[in-house]
């Protein structure tokens, strides 16, 4: 039996709970959600906690708004789609009207990102076989993207414009 804790078994205090989520924020953006979720294990009181993200959001130091901004615009950068995209966000503690604004405020083309993510996967594909059509399909659906723009993402690739 052991006297002594590991660093990440101790529970926190209010200055440390503080320093542990700054510390977090300066890596990169994380939502209300993420913060909590990590730190509430080490704190020792819920209300201290809520106390602590309320005074960073305070500050400006977490902010879910530029959390779900900056996610979105990593996530585009990946190829995915708009489904996809609100659903990570909703994971990630994001309300559906703070990824709305944030999908409004960034005004993606996701016909344009789905032709671009159906031409990197459909290189290696026949699309004059149904069976790769549908493998496109399903991997364009699994990135998040509607049915139209699947539609018009295939449309684009067998009149090769890309």
């Amino acid at each position: 039996m052991s006297f002594y804790r590991k660093a990440s078994e101790q529970k926190l205090e209010l200055s440390d709970l503080r320093v542990a989520a700054i510390n977090l924020l300066s890596r990169r953006e994380y939502s209300r959600h993420e913060i909590f979720q990590k730190l509430s294990p080490r704190a020792q009181d819920q209300d201290e906690l809520e106390q602590v993200l309320d005074r960073l959001a305070e500050l400006g130091y977490q902010s879910d708004q530029r959390f779900a901004e900056s996610f979105l615009r990593s996530r585009i950068y990946r190829g995915l789609g708009q489904n996809r995209i609100v659903r990570e966000l909703k994971e990630k503690g994001i309300s559906l009207d703070l990824a709305m604004q944030a999908i409004e405020a960034e005004q993606p083309d996701w016909f344009e990102l789905a032709a671009l993510s159906a031409n990197t996967k459909g290189r290696s594909l026949d699309l004059n076989d149904y069976a790769d059509r549908q493998k496109l399909f399903r991997y364009l659906s699994y990135r998040g993207f509607t049915v139209d723009e699947i539609k018009h993402a295939l449309e684009v690739l067998q009149t090769g414009a890309y």
